[in-house]
């Protein structure tokens, strides 16, 4: 029976960290987003309204999915597809750009009403899909605290902030650490606005599509599989491995739809998240897991707010040091990148497969243009099939 939808499920933790999801997701890859529209022949004004529409799409999709299904399914851009973008679009023309983005939006939404994409992940084992998202998550983790050597007051006062908010006050512990960091930060003079980066509404413009075959297979298939083994499989694999049983079919379907819609207007994505939705299922949220919904529901409403002032909410998030970005997003991910290692590590016999996941996804490596997570996947579930042989019967002398 799905959970009902309660004004009491909304708290200043759910809050606190749909916010910072959102923070993390601008601030790791929106300097990717415009490289990949400046590849395009985007215009500085039509930049701002390609990121106004990844936003209100993000928020429409996170915010929508998040309160029907009553679970923190959280929605981002593809970050590997637009850095494929950034080396492959230079050459083609803008109107050709959206053309690529409407078909690659097309592909994914044929897998998701097929149910071919949700078979294929059916084939991958709860202990693979913890591994490669603790895989994931390490960078984050580690990032937090080779910040020490970056800020090391900052970093420190905030580490120093979250184990004793954790200790005393569990729920508020990210909020407290956060608004330490911004406090420590301001004091030393850290937080840099730009005087142009005034609150403006960039709006979309639309650009008719133009389809090339040259472009579509050289640009529009590698993009199609970057985003479904990069983003997609890893965000599906995100949620599965926090146990929450999705119809992954119907997540694909209606992100894949709202980016066919907006893809003539820029929205070249919309995916399912997973390192940002990772810091929307930490238990610090909610003890109760049906209840964590609501932080990827507010962070859908940060992500309409940043749609609304896409011509400036980078800019926005760039005052911030680098340092309170990293660190605050790995101490918000201490909890999940735990809750992975032990459930990739609990079944002995999945054990060397989930190690081996692990170590691939946390390595970064990129083969044929796609990522690690990918190949993470890929090389747990050969080392479980061989593994699992059947041995040979040894012959006594």
């Amino acid at each position: 029976m799905r959970h009902a939808i309660s004004l009491r499920d909304l708290s200043f933790p759910a809050i606190t960290a749909g916010f910072v999801a959102v923070l993390v997701g601008y601030t790791s890859s929106a300097a990717i987003i415009f490289q990949a529209a400046e590849a395009a022949g985007a215009t500085t004004m039509q930049i701002g309204g390609w990121l106004s529409m990844l936003g209100l799409g993000m928020g429409i999709s996170s915010l929508g999915l998040s309160l029907y299904y009553r679970t923190p399914v959280l929605t981002a851009w593809s970050t590997p597809g637009a850095a494929l973008l950034v080396t492959t679009l230079p050459g083609t023309s803008i109107n050709e750009a959206i053309g690529i983005f409407i078909f690659a939006s097309a592909l994914i939404f044929l897998c998701g009403i097929t149910g071919l994409f949700a078979r294929l992940m059916n084939y991958i084992p709860q202990a693979l899909s913890a591994a490669m998202l603790a895989g994931i998550l390490l960078r984050f983790g580690l990032d937090a605290f080779s910040s020490l050597s970056v800020n090391f007051a900052l970093t420190a006062g905030m580490c120093l902030t979250y184990l004793l908010t954790r200790k005393y006050l569990s729920r508020y512990a990210i909020v407290l650490t956060l608004l330490s960091g911004l406090a420590i930060a301001f004091l030393q003079g850290d937080i840099h606005f730009e005087q142009q980066s005034a609150v403006t509404f960039a709006v979309p413009e639309f650009i008719a599509p133009s389809f090339t075959l040259s472009s579509l297979l050289s640009v529009g298939v590698p993009f199609f599989i970057v985003t479904m083994a990069s983003q997609n499989a890893p965000g599906v694999a995100t949620l599965k491995a926090a146990g929450y049983p999705v119809s992954v079919s119907s997540l694909i379907s209606w992100t894949a739809l709202i980016a066919l819609i907006l893809s003539p207007f820029g929205g070249f994505s919309v995916c399912i998240a997973a390192i940002t939705a990772a810091i929307c299922m930490s238990p610090e949220i909610h003890a109760n897991p049906n209840r964590r919904y609501m932080a990827a529901a507010a962070a859908g409403v940060f992500y309409l707010i940043a749609g609304l002032f896409g011509g400036s909410i980078s800019m926005l998030f760039s005052a911030l040091p680098t340092a309170l970005i990293h660190t605050i997003a790995g101490l918000a991910l201490l909890g999940t990148i735990s809750g992975s290692l032990l459930q990739a590590l609990q079944n002995e016999k999945q054990r060397d497969a989930a190690v081996i996941t692990f170590l691939i996804t946390a390595s970064g490596v990129t083969l044929l243009g796609v990522g690690a997570a990918f190949w993470g996947l890929i090389g747990g579930v050969i080392t479980m099939f061989l593994l699992s042989l059947p041995e040979k019967n040894k012959i006594d002398h």
